[in-house]
C-alpha cells in the first residue's frame, strides 16, 4: 500500500495548470468563473468563487467517474448523482470546484488512478493556489463529495491523500464487491418471481397495511429468490417499482465478465453446482438464441444496430453475438434498435456492416443472474455473501477463479480500497437504495476500523442512513408516493463534515443494527439519530383502516426530528395517489409535531395515503437549501 500523496506532491502528468477563461457571471448567483485544463492533456477543470463577502475559506469538490464535462452538474448521466448545485454553495460560503476526471473514463490503457482521483487532487491543489491569489492569504479547507461511481472515487482519494481535501462525503457507495452481484441477485428474483406474475401479491403483503404474509403469495422457488435478494441487502421496500424495474447498472459492468471469465457461461449451463446444470431448473426454460441480419449501423453516440427482426420476447442483458464470435451486452432495446455495451476494442464495432449475420443469445445474461453465488469474498465482512457460507464459513457453490468486485472498484476508485481514510468522513446511505444495497455504507466504517483501529476510525467516520431515499432523487408519481429525495440530507452532510473539520463540531449519527445484511433503524427519533425526521402516521388509530364508501377516515401523525438537529418546516398530504402532495399542513415549526386530518372517498377501492415531512437544522421555512424529507404511508381499504 503506497503511501498518500499531500500537498507537498506534484504530479507526473498534471503539473502544468492554466486558465483560459475568467469572467464574472450573474447567474444563478453572482460568482467569479475560471476554467481551464493541464497543459498536453485533456484533463479540465472549473472553479466557481463567490464574492469575497460570501466565502469563507471552502471549497466542495463534486466527482462521478462519467463526468464528461467540468461544467458544474449535473452530469450527463441517467441518476442524479450529482448535485453541483452552486446557489447553495455559494450560500454555504464556499467556492466550487469540478473536473471531467481527464477525459479517460473506461480507457483501457490509463492508470485507474488518474480519473479516479489524480485529476482531481491536482485541481484541488491548483484551487489552492488560485484562492490566495483572488482574496489573499487564508486557510482554506475542502471537501470532496460523490456518489454510487464517485462515492469510489471520494473513498479512493481520501486513501491515496492527504491535506489535499481535509473531508469526504461519499454517498450510496459501494464495497470492494459490490460490482455485479447488487445487480445480478436483483436480476434473478426479478425473473423468477416474475414469471408468474407474483409481484403485485408481493408487494401488496409487503406495502403499509399488508399482512407480511409472503409464503400466502409465493411458491418455494420463488420465496428463495426473494430471500436471497434480501439476504444480498436489497430493501424489501424497494420492490414497490417491480413493473418498470430492470438490472439498474448491470449492463454498463457485464461487458467485462465474458473477457476475465469466458468460461462462466458454459459452466453454469453444465457443470455440477451452477443452477443452469440442473435439468429441471426452470432457467432451463427461458434460454434462448434467436438469428437475425444487422440492416443499419448507428454511429452515434450511442453505437446502435439496426436488425432485422427481434425476438418476440424480452430480450434486455441478452448478447449481441457477432459473426467473429464477439459478444456484446445489450444496454438498450427500443423496437429493432439495440445498443450493445462498447467493446474494449474499437474495432470490433467498427467492421460491422449492414448485412451481417448476427445471433441474440440470452445464455450469459441468465447465467450471470446468479454469478454473485459464485463470487463469495474471503472475508466475512461483506455481508451478503455470507448466506453462501456453510457452517465451517466456506462456500458451499464452486467458486470462479477471478473476482470481478476488486477489479471493478480498483478501476473507479483507483485502488481496491484499504480503509485508511485521511481526514474526516460522513458516509451518507439511503435505505431504499436497490442499488448499492444500505450496508455497503457500514461496511466501509467497519473495514477502515480494522485497518485504523476502532478509536482512530470512529473519530474520523460517521454513517448517516436516510429513511425513504433512493439511490436516485424520485422521479414519478409513483416514485414520489414512496421515495424522497435525498438532495437536502447531502447538503446537510457537507455542512456536517465542515463543522467537523473546522470547529471539531461531532455530526449526528443514525444508529441502527444489521440484521444478515438488512440495516434496521428504531422507530423512535431520539433513538434513531441522525438528521432526518422521523414520522408516525395511523389511519383511524392504525396503519390500515376498513371503511365504507362516503365514511370520512381519520388520520393522525407525529413528526419529531432528533434532539439537536432542528425542527419540521413543512409537511404534505398526498390523499390521491398522484404524488403531487398537493395540501400542505398548517403548523408552526418545532422540533416535534403532531398534525391531523380527515378524507373520505366516494368509490371502493384500496388507497395509500402519503405524509411529506421537512426538516431543516436551523428550522429555516424559507431557504430551499438543507431541508431533510422523511415519508410515511397507511392503506385505506374502501368497500
Amino acid at each position: 500500500m503506497p503511501s498518500p500523496v499531500g500537498l507537498d506532491w506534484t504530479d507526473p502528468v498534471f503539473n502544468q495548470p492554466f486558465v483560459d477563461k475568467d469572467e464574472q457571471r450573474q447567474g444563478p448567483v453572482p460568482h467569479r468563473y475560471m476554467s481551464g485544463g493541464f497543459r498536453g492533456t485533456e484533463a479540465r477543470f472549473s472553479f466557481y468563487l463567490p464574492t469575497p463577502d460570501q466565502y469563507d475559506g471552502r471549497f466542495f469538490h463534486n466527482t462521478y467517474p462519467m463526468a464528461v464535462t467540468s461544467d458544474i452538474g449535473p452530469f450527463p448521466i441517467e441518476f442524479e448523482v450529482a448535485t453541483g448545485d452552486l446557489g447553495f454553495t455559494i450560500a454555504s460560503f464556499a467556492a466550487y470546484v469540478q473536473t471531467n476526471n481527464g477525459g479517460l473514463f473506461r480507457d483501457p490503457a490509463t492508470d485507474p488512478a488518474i480519473p479516479a482521483w489524480r485529476v482531481n487532487a491536482a485541481a484541488a491543489k491548483y484551487f489552492r493556489e488560485v484562492s490566495q491569489e483572488v482574496f489573499g492569504p487564508h486557510k482554506v479547507h475542502g471537501y470532496l463529495f460523490g456518489g454510487s461511481g464517485g462515492a469510489y472515487q471520494t473513498l479512493g482519494a481520501a486513501e491515496a491523500t492527504t491535506g489535499i481535501w481535509d473531508g469526504f462525503v461519499p454517498f450510496v457507495s459501494g464495497c470492494n464487491h459490490a460490482i455485479p452481484s447488487m445487480f445480478t441477485a436483483r436480476m434473478h428474483a426479478l425473473r423468477t418471481i416474475g414469471r408468474k406474475g407474483s409481484f403485485p401479491a408481493l408487494f401488496d403483503q409487503l406495502d403499509a397495511g399488508g399482512d407480511g404474509d409472503l409464503a400466502a403469495v409465493l411458491d418455494a422457488e420463488e420465496l428463495a429468490a426473494y430471500r436471497e435478494a434480501a439476504g444480498m441487502g436489497f430493501p424489501p421496500a424497494g420492490w414497490y417499482g417491480h413493473a418498470t424495474m430492470g438490472s439498474g447498472y448491470f449492463a454498463n459492468v457485464s461487458g467485462m465478465i465474458p473477457l476475465l471469465d469466458p468460461t462462466y457461461a458454459e459452466d453454469f449451463w453444465s457443470k455440477p453446482g451452477y443452477l443452469g446444470s440442473d435439468p429441471d431448473a426452470a432457467i432451463r426454460k427461458d434460454r434462448f438464441v434467436f438469428d437475425t441480419t444487422v440492416t443499419a449501423v448507428e454511429p452515434g453516440p450511442p453505437f446502435a444496430l439496426v436488425l432485422a427482426a427481434v425476438p418476440g420476447r424480452d430480450f434486455a442483458n441478452a448478447h449481441v453475438v457477432l459473426e467473429n464470435g464477439a459478444s456484446l451486452p445489450i444496454a438498450r432495446c427500443e423496437g429493432t434498435t439495440v445498443t450493445p455495451v462498447a467493446h474494449l476494442d474499437p474495432g470490433v464495432l467498427a467492421a460491422i456492416r449492414p448485412g451481417d449475420k448476427v445471433r441474440i443469445d440470452n445464455s450469459w445474461a441468465l447465467a450471470l443472474e446468479t454469478y454473485h453465488r459464485h463470487q463469495v469474498p474471503e472475508e466475512s465482512e461483506y455481508l451478503g455473501w455470507n448466506q453462501f457460507r456453510n457452517a465451517a464459513g466456506d462456500p458451499v457453490y464452486p467458486q470462479r477463479p477471478v473476482q470481478i468486485g476488486p477489479i471493478g472498484t480498483a478501476n473507479s476508485a483507483g485502488h481496491v480500497l484499504h480503509g485508511h481514510a485521511n481526514g474526516k468522513m460522513i458516509l451518507l446511505g439511503c435505505l431504499l437504495d436497490i442499488d448499492c444495497h444500505p450496508w455497503q455504507s457500514d461496511w466501509y466504517r467497519q473495514h477502515a476500523r480494522k485497518a485504523l483501529g476502532k478509536d482512530r476510525a470512529d473519530d474520523a467516520i460517521a454513517v448517516q442512513y436516510i429513511e425513504r431515499a433512493h439511490h436516485e432523487n424520485p422521479q414519478g408519481p409513483l416514485a414520489r408516493q414512496h421515495a424522497v429525495a435525498y438532495s437536502g440530507a447531502l447538503q446537510q452532510a457537507l455542512h456536517d463534515v465542515a463543522a467537523w473539520v473546522e470547529n471539531d463540531e461531532v455530526p449526528p449519527q443514525t444508529h441502527y443494527r444489521i440484521e444478515g445484511a438488512q440495516v434496521i433503524v428504531p422507530g423512535n427519533a431520539n433513538a434513531r439519530g441522525g438528521s432526518q425526521p422521523v414520522i408516525t402516521l395511523h389511519a383511524n388509530g392504525g396503519v390500515r383502516a376498513e371503511v365504507a364508501v362516503g365514511e370520512p377516515v381519520h388520520f393522525t401523525a407525529s413528526i419529531e426530528v432528533p434532539l439537536t438537529t432542528g425542527d419540521v418546516v413543512a409537511a404534505e398530504w398526498d390523499f390521491d395517489g398522484s404524488g403531487d402532495f398537493a395540501i400542505e399542513a398548517d403548523f408552526t415549526p418545532a422540533h416535534h409535531v403532531e398534525l391531523s386530518a380527515s378524507y373520505a372517498w366516494s368509490r371502493p377501492g384500496t388507497h395509500f395515503v402519503v405524509l411529506r415531512a421537512h426538516s431543516h437544522r436551523e428550522g429555516d421555512v424559507e431557504t430551499p437549501y438543507c431541508r431533510i424529507a422523511n415519508l410515511a404511508r397507511v392503506r385505506v381499504v374502501v368497500a
